[in-house]
């Protein structure tokens, strides 16, 4: 028996191996991919996949350890996706139960009684583990850097991704991610085409501007794709379209029907704003568009409700797309997270990961209070869409905090990791630290690049990689 093990064991990797091979064409129009689903934990794990729209018996098996028996997945849920301008496809998701945390298992996917995809996973590591991410943002680009980070990351072999925001271009569309997510994330093989990372372990995204701030279904109808693909906690504040933190939508009767049919409560709940446990941190992940009224002191108190849940995490995270702290001159105006600095400061936050300024930095520790709520800002010259706001106010700076040497830091370090795939914004501001905000400690805007953490019960190890594997900079944290 010890001899036939191994002999299994080497037959599946076999059939990893070679998975792509076997998959009859048209099967999937998006391979399976894992999530951590409505309530994650280190004994579950989601399997999704889209497929066209037709009849078929679909069924999950899993080895809840490598070489382990085969175990069957309850039947998939199934949503179908039928929205103006795209053929109808489904959606189906599987669940995973009974894993061991932090342990590799394998599954596979039938079609009418046949195998046509085959993977390893990796189960959510439990409190006492040691794990890794990988953040990267602004990313669905369908850029050469895009696919060398998609390499990076999956060579990094971390526990989960983390994205804060802008997941494709230009507008959240499905025809978008299609054709410049899927296809380099979650590819056959590592090469230079992309990565099998999304088949291997989970992402978890925040909602960036290219992917939500299109609410017009009439024009766009297979916009706001955010809410068909991702199925993350639902544990946000109540939201009502038209209030504080939903904008309303532009639709036809028809338009929003077909899309609230397939969006579901992951709409209707609002999946913009969730938290979620990994390891020993807690995250807390929130919509940062303009839209969103950074001065509702509803929002406000259930950001410093739900840090104030995580008193049991040793670290606390926190992920959106607008950097409040930012030293470029793209994007500098929209300061409007700067509002919730004092309720991060409360919640005793680590780290803020953020987007949407192309290029990377990072701040000194940092805490800040804000002169009263800003000036809010419009699109244009008598519009009523906000775009942001100015707000001054007074920081407190950390310079001691070095990272390697005095590594306990006084503040909240804002991390922008912005350069995942889009155009680089401001390089003419790399070698000119004069140009920077005094509360930027680093800045490298000439190359794309991905952060790299490694969490060991009370250190925090963080990396800054470019796309050619050269580190830009590494900081530890320790308590």
């Amino acid at each position: 028996m010890k001899l036939f093990l191994p002999f299994l064991f080497c037959i599946t990797l076999s059939q990893l191996a070679h998975s792509q091979d076997r998959q009859p064409s048209g099967v999937f129009i998006a391979q399976p991919y894992l999530q951590i689903g409505r309530t994650p934990s280190p004994q579950t794990m989601q399997v999704l996949w889209h497929a066209p729209d037709s009849t078929a018996n679909w069924q999950v098996e899993y080895q809840r350890q490598l070489g382990g028996d085969w175990t069957k997945a309850e039947v998939p849920t199934v949503v179908q996706v039928a929205v103006a301008g795209t053929a109808p496809h489904r959606v189906y998701n599987a669940s995973l139960t009974g894993l061991m945390p932090g342990g590799k298992f394998t599954y596979r996917v039938l079609k009418d009684g046949n195998v046509v995809f085959i993977s390893e996973g990796q189960a959510i590591k439990s409190a006492t583990q040691p794990y890794r991410f990988v953040a990267f943002a602004d990313i669905g680009a369908e850029t050469p850097n895009q696919k060398k980070l998609a390499g990076r990351a999956f060579q990094a072999k971390p526990d989960f991704v983390v994205v804060p925001g802008d997941i494709v271009y230009e507008r959240g569309l499905i025809s978008e991610y299609r054709a410049k997510f899927w296809p380099i994330y979650n590819a056959n093989k590592l090469d230079t085409a992309g990565a099998p990372l999304l088949r291997s372990v989970p992402m978890i995204t925040a909602p960036g501007n290219h992917d939500t701030d299109t609410r017009d279904l009439d024009k766009y109808p297979n916009a706001l794709s955010y809410f068909y693909y991702w199925h993350q906690p639902l544990n946000g504040p109540a939201s009502t379209e038209g209030g504080p933190l939903m904008p309303t939508l532009t639709a036809s009767a028809d338009n929003r029907k077909a899309f609230e049919a397939a969006a579901g409560a992951a709409y209707a709940r609002n999946m913009a704003n969730y938290s979620f446990d990994y390891g020993n941190a807690h995250w807390t992940v929130i919509d940062s568009n303009p839209y969103v009224d950074y001065t509702d002191k509803a929002f406000q108190d259930w950001v410093a409700a739900d840090l104030a849940k995580a008193k049991d995490a040793t670290w606390r995270f926190v992920m959106f797309h607008h950097p409040g702290f930012n030293s470029a001159r793209e994007h500098y105006e929209q300061q409007h997270t700067r509002l919730m600095a004092p309720v991060f400061e409360a919640g005793k936050v680590d780290v803020v990961f953020n987007g949407h300024v192309h290029n990377y930095q990072r701040s000194y520790p940092l805490t800040f209070v804000p002169d009263r709520k800003g000036v809010l800002l419009v699109a244009s010259m008598g519009a009523k869409t906000a775009r942001g706001r100015v707000v001054n106010g007074r920081w407190t700076l950390d310079k001691a905090f070095d990272g390697k040497r005095k590594t306990k830091p006084n503040g909240i370090i804002y991390v922008v990791t912005g350069a995942g795939g889009q155009t680089l914004y401001n390089p003419e501001q790399n070698n000119d630290p004069d140009s920077w905000q005094k509360f930027t400690q680093k800045f490298f805007s000439n190359v794309h690049s991905l952060t790299i953490a490694d969490v060991t019960g009370k250190t925090l190890f963080i990396r800054q990689i470019d796309a050619n594997g050269k580190e830009l900079d590494s900081f530890k944290v320790t308590k």
